[in-house]
C-alpha cells in the first residue's frame, strides 16, 4: 500500500468518526436550553413573547420556527440582520431543541 493510500485511509475514518459523533450529540439538559433561550430575550421577549415590532417565538409550531432558524443558518434571507450569525452558532440539534422549547406553551 502507498503512503497516499494510508492517507486517504486515514481521513476517510477521520470523517467516518467525526460524523458519527456529530449524529450522536446528545439533546440538551433543561438548564442549558433554558440558557440557550434566554439569549433569544433581547430581541423576541422573556419566554419569546416579543414587544411590538419584533416576532414573537412562542406559541410558533416548531416545525415552523425550526425551518425559519435553519433558513437563517443557511443564509437566507439575506436582508435578515442578526439571526444568521446567530443560527450559525448552533448545530442542528441545539436549533431543534430551541424550536421545541418555544412551540411549548410555558407551564
Amino acid at each position: 500500500m502507498t503512503r497516499w493510500s494510508k492517507v486517504a485511509i486515514s481521513g476517510l475514518w477521520i470523517c467516518a468518526a467525526a460524523a458519527a459523533s456529530a449524529a450522536e450529540e446528545p439533546q440538551p439538559s433543561p438548564l442549558q436550553l433554558r440558557s440557550w433561550a434566554a439569549a433569544c430575550a433581547a430581541c423576541h421577549g422573556t419566554g419569546g413573547v416579543a414587544l411590538p415590532g419584533m416576532s414573537t417565538l412562542a406559541g410558533v409550531p416548531a416545525e415552523v420556527l425550526l425551518q425559519k432558524l435553519m433558513d437563517f443558518k443557511a443564509g437566507k434571507p439575506p436582508s435578515a440582520t442578526l439571526m444568521p450569525q446567530l443560527a450559525k452558532g448552533y448545530s442542528d440539534v441545539q436549533l431543534q431543541a430551541l424550536a421545541g422549547y418555544f412551540a411549548t406553551p410555558a407551564k
